[in-house]
């Protein structure tokens, strides 16, 4: 049998921006990515129910979403789209 204990696992750092939920919400996106998931629906899955079995727990995503209140990621959804759309802003 296997020392399972005596293994490290390894995590990626998650790049810093200054911004914790866009760091966040990038590290998740690129995870669901690379496990082959649709990212956009995965996440919209996740702010609609709450239910954090939408996020993949590869890479801790799972874990470090539910760092966020669901309401932040709407927060830094829209003030991406509002900063990468400035004509359209009120």
């Amino acid at each position: 049998m296997q020392d399972t204990y005596s293994q490290t696992t390894k995590l990626k750092p998650i790049p810093d921006s200054g911004n914790a939920a866009q760091d966040i919400l990038m590290y998740v996106y690129q995870a669901l990515q690379a496990k082959g998931y649709d990212p956009i629906t995965q996440i919209v899955g996740y702010i609609i129910s709450g239910d954090p079995t939408y996020i993949t727990s590869y890479n801790q995503a799972r874990s470090l979403i539910c760092h966020l209140e669901r309401d932040e990621i709407l927060e830094e959804l829209v003030r991406f789209y509002v900063n990468g759309h400035p004509e359209s802003a009120i």
